[in-house]
C-alpha cells in the first residue's frame, strides 16, 4: 500500500462560505480520481517524465504495477482500442466519463441516454471495467488515507507535515469576486447553473479542461508549478455570461451574417464557424477578459488582447470591447445591459471593420515552466548526475529515477537534460519497460547530447530493435552510432557486434 504521505492525490480547498462552501466551487471528485487512477494503470503515459508532474502520479502507478491486478490487462486493451489522435483528446473522453457518472462503486450515468456526450457513449463497456477496477484496486481504502492528510484553512491548504501545496484558493476567490463585481451580478450563472472546479494530480500536468453538461459547468485543473488562474478566469467568465447570451439568441440570429467573416480564420475551431451565437459568446468573453486587465500598461495590454482575439477569428471582440467601455460608465447590471449590446451590433459598421482583416496562422501559446532555484554550479550538477549513476549501478532503480528527475528541475541546459533522460531510459529498461525506454532514448537524441550519450543511446535503440525482431531498424541504429565522431571504444565494439548479428544469434 502506498504510504499516507505519498497519497496526495487531490487537495480540498476551503474558504469563505459565500464563495466556496455554498457554491462549492473548489472541490475534489472521487469519480475523477478513480478514473484517472485506472487509465494511469492502463497505459496513460502523457508527459509522464515531465518535471511538472506531482510525485504522487509516479507513486500510485508504481503501487498498481506491484499489485498485478487482474482487471488491468483488460483495461489496457480497452485503453489501447479507444486512443484518440492526441493525448489531450484521449484524456478528454475519460474526464467526461468521470463527470457524467455518479462515481464509485457503480459509475452509473447521471443523465438520460440522449444527453450523454458522444465521446462518452463511445466508451461502451468502461462502466463494468471501472466497477471491477475500483474494487480490485481498493480505491475506497486509498481514498480514506488521502482525506485526513490535509489541514484546509481560509487562504489555502497545507499538509500536516508542513509541506506547502501551490494554492488556488486565494487567486480563484479573487477571480470570482472581480468577475461578479464587473458584471454586477451577485451570483454568476443564475440559480439553475453550477460552476465547479476539480483539482487533480493524476493527469498530465499544466492542463485546464472545461466541460459543460446541460446546466453544469466544470473545470478540471491538473498539477502545475504555477496556478492556471488565467484559464480559470476565462472559463468562469464564460460560465457567467453564457445564460445572458443565450437569452438574446433571437436578436443575435439577425446578425449572423457577420459570421461569414470568421470562416477563413485558420485558428478558429469549426464549432464557432457553424454557430454564430457561440462565436458571439466567445468574442464577448475575450472582450471582458481584456477589460479586467488593470495596472500600469493596461491600455496597451487590453488592445493587444483584443487584436489577438480578432486575429484568431473572434470577430466581435473589438465591438464588445468598445461597448464595454460604455457599460462601465452606467449603473445597470450586465444581466440587463447585454440586450442593449446585442441589439447595438451595427452590421454596416462591423462589415467595414472586418473588411480585409488579416487572420493569424500561428497560435500564441503560454509556456509553463517549473520554478527553479538559484542556478547551481556545474560541479553540483555533475555531482547529482554521478549520484544518480551510482544509484543505477547499485540497482537502486527508484532512487536513481527520482534523482534523474530532480536533475531536470535544476537547469534548462539541453545537454544536462539529455544525460538525465538517458539515465531515465536505462532505469526503464531495467524495470522491464522497453517501450518507455525506447521513447526516452529518442527524447535523449532530441536534446543535443554529447557524443558519448548520443552513441550509446543509438546502441541501446539498436538492441531494442534486435529484441523486437526488427533487423533492418536495428542495423540503421548501429550504423548511426558508428557514425558518431566521439563514440567510445566500448560503444563502437558493441555497435559492431550488433551489425554482425551477434546479439540476434544469441537471442535465437
Amino acid at each position: 500500500m502506498v504510504t499516507p504521505r505519498q497519497l496526495l492525490a487531490i487537495f480540498v480547498l476551503a474558504g469563505p462560505a459565500s464563495l466556496v462552501a455554498q457554491q462549492n466551487q473548489l472541490d475534489f471528485n472521487p469519480s475523477l480520481f478513480s478514473v484517472m487512477a485506472a487509465i494511469n494503470a492502463a497505459g496513460y503515459d502523457a508527459d509522464i517524465q515531465s518535471p511538472s508532474n506531482h510525485p504522487f502520479r509516479h507513486d500510485l502507478r508504481k503501487h498498481f504495477a506491484a499489485k498485478n491486478l487482474p482487471v488491468v490487462a483488460e483495461l489496457k486493451r480497452f485503453y489501447r482500442d479507444h486512443k484518440q489522435d492526441s493525448d489531450a483528446q484521449t484524456l478528454s473522453q475519460y474526464v467526461s466519463f468521470a463527470l457524467v457518472t455518479d462515481g464509485p462503486p457503480n459509475f452509473k450515468y447521471r443523465f438520460r441516454s440522449n444527453e450523454i456526450p458522444p465521446e462518452v457513449t463511445a466508451l461502451e463497456g468502461l462502466q463494468d471495467l471501472m466497477k471491477r477496477f475500483h474494487q480490485e484496486a481498493q480505491i475506497d481504502a486509498i481514498w480514506k488515507q488521502v482525506q485526513p492528510l490535509f489541514e484546509c484553512q481560509i487562504g489555502g491548504c497545507k499538509l500536516k507535515d508542513g509541506t506547502a501545496i501551490e494554492g488556488y484558493h486565494d487567486p480563484v476567490v479573487r477571480t470570482v469576486q472581480e468577475t461578479n463585481a464587473y458584471l454586477r451580478i451577485p451570483s454568476s450563472g443564475g440559480e439553475r447553473y453550477r460552476f465547479q472546479i476539480f483539482l487533480d494530480l493524476l493527469a498530465a500536468p499544466n492542463q485546464v479542461i472545461a466541460k459543460s453538461f446541460g446546466d453544469e459547468f466544470y473545470v478540471v485543473v491538473t498539477h502545475s508549478p504555477q496556478p492556471s488562474v488565467d484559464a480559470i478566469r476565462h472559463y468562469f467568465v464564460q460560465y457567467s455570461v453564457a445564460p445572458l447570451v443565450m437569452r438574446q439568441q433571437e436578436v443575435l440570429e439577425t446578425k449572423k451574417g457577420l459570421g461569414d467573416f470568421a470562416i477563413p480564420a485558420p485558428l478558429l475551431p469549426d464549432i464557432y464557424k457553424k454557430d454564430f451565437v457561440l462565436l458571439t459568446e466567445k468574442s464577448f468573453v475575450k472582450a471582458i477578459e481584456s477589460r479586467l486587465v488593470t495596472g500600469p500598461g493596461s491600455t496597451a495590454r487590453r488592445q493587444q488582447m483584443v487584436e489577438q482575439a480578432l486575429g484568431e477569428g473572434y470577430i466581435l471582440t473589438p465591438y464588445f470591447a468598445e461597448a464595454l467601455a460604455g457599460y462601465e460608465k452606467q449603473e445597470q447590471s450586465m444581466r440587463f445591459f447585454f440586450k442593449e449590446m446585442a441589439t447595438g451590433i451595427d452590421l454596416r459598421k462591423e462589415d467595414k471593420r472586418l473588411e480585409g482583416v488579416q487572420f493569424a496562422t500561428k497560435a500564441v501559446t503560454r509556456t509553463i515552466k517549473a520554478p527553479t532555484p538559484a542556478a547551481p554550479t556545474k560541479t553540483a550538477i555533475e555531482q547529482a548526475l554521478d549520484d544518480a549513476e551510482d544509484l543505477l549501478t547499485g540497482q537502486k532503480l527508484e532512487e536513481s529515477r527520482t534523482k534523474f528527475l530532480d536533475i531536470l528541475r535544476l537547469t534548462d541546459a539541453k545537454p544536462v537534460h539529455a544525460k538525465a533522460y538517458y539515465g531515465l531510459a536505462r532505469v526503464a529498461i531495467r524495470q522491464n519497460d522497453p517501450e518507455l525506454g525506447e521513447r526516452l532514448f529518442q527524447k535523449t537524441l532530441e536534446l543535443e547530447p554529447d557524443d558519448s550519450v548520443k552513441a550509446w543511446s543509438l546502441v541501446y535503440l539498436g538492441r531494442l530493435a534486435d529484441i523486437a525482431g526488427e533487423n533492418d531498424k536495428a542495423k540503421q541504429q548501429y550504423q548511426a552510432a558508428l557514425a558518431v565522431a566521439g563514440i567510445s571504444e566500448k560503444a563502437r565494439e558493441t555497435a559492431q557486434k550488433g551489425m554482425a548479428g551477434e546479439f540476434r544469434r544469441k537471442q535465437q
